[in-house]
């Protein structure tokens, strides 16, 4: 299989570089081993094609809201229908009610809701919700799990070395960005994930201070790593007893592992949950969702575009078309055909794996074979290098992975010639690895 020449791209960011902070957008643009990043030119269902006029088969989804696939015909002319109406009014709408609506009907915990348009803002609002309910501070959250890059939440994602994390029965807070301020996260505590019994020490200890548990209801920011069985269901259990709320950051799991989320895909509903990526087929829209005496605690949540009239009419039209008979059936089919796929393959050439999906989320894992517990278990059990030589060889054959941990995508348009697509690739790959 001929692998791709990229020059152009390798142009473009040298030119980016004079101009744009690192050359990209954003810093999960370009992965650190990367030289340069692929510059996209245009998009179509499951597939990019690069400035160079190269095709990839595409498992980011733009980090997770592509759920529909690129392009999206439908969801085009709704979006087209209301820029004819305005863009932009800062005031309510009609179709603003009916997404309310809707996202009460879809959403387990939800009896309220709320808007912003990015999942830090929705994560910041709902910890504030939980304050402001409660009249408390504290907030638990856990290693590995990603709230958003604002000041309070952005600790302990993730770190250099396993011991870096601190003892596990206390861990440190561990700052990511420079200029970040360690007061911000004064109030927050941090506990390895899985672990109930550490979580009823630490509410012994501080309950009475805990206004929230905040949580991923299965970790994605970093390896893709399950609940043990009883652990969301413990956390509502504490949650429920100790007048502490229960978070669930959703931003990634809502509206992909079901239409109702991980919280109908679990069955443990919690008091707040936050949503974004999915919400609105590629548009910018986050939301907050909770009971209604929890959401109506006098926060004041104000933003410019929070519920800007052409997100609305992407996302009722993202969720209508995500409701219809069998579209989650297909996308989970189509995941676990790649995921049975990649174990044959895998074993083909002796190689060590662990790859499971979650509805439309799949894991691909080299390493011991296992599925891990916690954030700790990734520095031990998990071989990095081996996925950043199949995420680049892959790159250059046509199959787009993310490029800093196995966790990938699967949407509406993705078809079983593009599976094929990817395993032929994934052979090739794979036998590099055994060589």
């Amino acid at each position: 299989m001929q692998t791709y020449q990229t020059k152009r791209s390798k142009e473009l960011y040298q030119i980016n570089k004079k101009y744009l902070t690192n050359g990209v957008a954003s810093t999960l643009h370009k992965s650190p081993y990367e030289e340069y990043p692929i510059f996209i030119d245009h998009a179509k269902g499951s597939r990019l094609y690069d400035v160079d006029g190269n095709m990839y088969v595409d498992y980011m989804g733009g980090f997770g809201p592509m759920i529909l696939g690129y392009a999206n015909e439908e969801l085009n002319a709704a979006v087209s229908a209301q820029l004819a109406l305005g863009s932009h009014y800062a005031a309510p709408t009609k179709p603003l009610t009916r997404l309310c609506e809707k996202l009460v009907n879809i959403i387990p915990c939800a009896e309220r809701v709320s808007f912003e348009s990015t999942g830090t803002e929705a994560d910041m609002h709902a910890v504030q919700t939980a304050r402001a309910y409660t009249g408390k501070e504290k907030i638990i959250k856990f290693e590995g799990h990603y709230h958003g890059w604002g000041e309070e939440l952005r600790v302990s994602c993730s770190s250099d070395t396993e011991a870096a994390l601190g003892p596990r029965n206390r861990p440190w807070r561990i700052l990511h960005s420079m200029g970040q301020r360690r007061a911000a996260s004064d109030n927050v505590i941090i506990l390895p994930w899985n672990d109930l019994e550490l979580v009823k020490e630490t509410v012994r200890r501080e309950g009475n201070n805990i206004a929230a548990i905040i949580t991923e209801p299965f970790i994605c920011n970093s390896e893709l790593t399950l609940p043990r069985p009883g652990f969301l269901e413990g956390l509502r259990e504490i949650t429920e007893k100790n007048g502490i709320l229960l978070i669930f950051d959703e931003v990634i799991t809502g509206f992909r592992i079901a239409r109702g989320g991980a919280q109908e895909y679990f069955g443990v509903t919690p008091d707040l949950a936050t949503f974004a990526k999915a919400i609105a087929g590629g548009f910018p829209m986050s939301c907050i969702a909770g009971k209604a005496e929890i959401m109506d605690a006098n926060l004041n949540a104000s933003g410019t575009f929070n519920a800007n009239p052409i997100s609305v009419a992407a996302s009722l039209s993202t969720l209508d078309q995500l409701g219809r008979p069998g579209v989650y059936e297909n996308m989970n089919r189509i995941t676990q055909m790649i995921v049975n796929g990649t174990y044959e393959i895998a074993g083909k050439y002796g190689l060590n794996i662990y790859c499971k999906n979650v509805g439309s989320i799949w894991l691909l894992q080299f390493g011991s074979g296992k599925p891990l517990s916690d954030l700790r278990d990734s520095y031990h059990m998990v071989d990095k290098q081996a996925y950043q030589v199949v995420y680049k060889e892959s790159l250059a054959r046509g199959v787009r992975l993310h490029p800093l941990r196995g966790r990938s995508y699967v949407c509406a348009a993705h078809t079983e010639e593009d599976v094929k697509y990817t395993l032929d690739v994934f052979d090739e790959v794979f036998a590099m690895l055994k060589k």
